[in-house]
């Protein structure tokens, strides 16, 4: 175990009051010296700060006391000349009774609340890669060539973008627009204007959501883009989404 997982342990066993009094000691010591490992017990507070929300207070037995004074006299061994009795009264053995049953029930407790984290961190982490994923992809070629000239992304979440994969040549007073196409009758709708080749977020908000077959295209317009809202200039790359495995 690295030194920082032996802290974050020790910063655990803290926050659950596992330590017995000289170790606990010396940790709130190091918490107002140390703001490093100070940062670790409050992460660890934080984390079990809902759990501790959500224990009820159990009041105990009226007999329980009694009970537990007659077990423990029961097995108290009986004092020989030859040996003497630990300097250990009833409250000393009490109390490591219960030290010890709250130290198993915080140790259960602990595990299942470990278990919680670990099953959280591991869906956040296949979240994450989810919606690292594109769901439709388009290959944008050009038709003379045959050349790729950029890829479109189409997520989960709804975000589009376009990466080049070419050096666009864009002559002075003139800009790349990128158009969209998914119902014919509607007709092309642009989605994005750039003065040169570069990664972009398409704007799709106001349109439907991406889906197989739809078309994208880059064309060649006027630096402020298409006077008509419609393609004028030459289709320089097109390609049309297919579902990713």
């Amino acid at each position: 175990m690295t030194p920082d997982r032996d802290d974050d342990a020790l910063a655990a066993e803290y926050v659950m009051g596992l330590l017995d009094a000289e170790a606990r000691a010396r940790v709130e010591r190091r918490i107002a010296t140390d703001a490093g490992f100070a940062r670790a017990v409050e992460t660890w507070q934080s984390r079990f700060a809902e759990f501790d929300q959500t224990a009820e207070d159990v009041a105990p037995a009226v007999d329980l006391w009694p009970r537990i004074e007659s077990s423990l006299a029961k097995e108290t061994p009986p004092v020989t000349p030859t040996m003497q009795a630990p300097a250990v009264g009833l409250l000393g053995r009490l109390w490591r009774s219960l030290a010890a049953l709250r130290i198993a029930t915080m140790g259960s407790a602990l595990a299942a609340v470990l278990l919680a984290i670990v099953a959280v961190m591991a869906l956040q982490h296949a979240q994450q890669v989810a919606a690292r994923k594109p769901i439709y992809v388009a290959i944008l070629i050009d038709d003379a060539t045959r050349q790729a000239g950029a890829v479109v992304n189409a997520f989960a979440d709804g975000r589009v973008e376009m990466i080049p994969l070419v050096d666009m040549n864009v002559p002075d007073g003139r800009a790349l627009q990128v158009w969209t196409l998914w119902n014919r009758e509607i007709g092309p709708r642009s989605v994005g204007l750039l003065s040169r080749a570069t990664a972009i977020q398409l704007d799709l908000e106001k349109l439907p959501g991406t889906t197989a077959d739809q078309l994208f295209e880059i064309t060649l317009e006027p630096a402020g883009g298409s006077p008509t809202g419609r393609p004028t200039g030459p289709i320089l790359y097109k390609g049309t989404t297919a579902r990713t495995l």
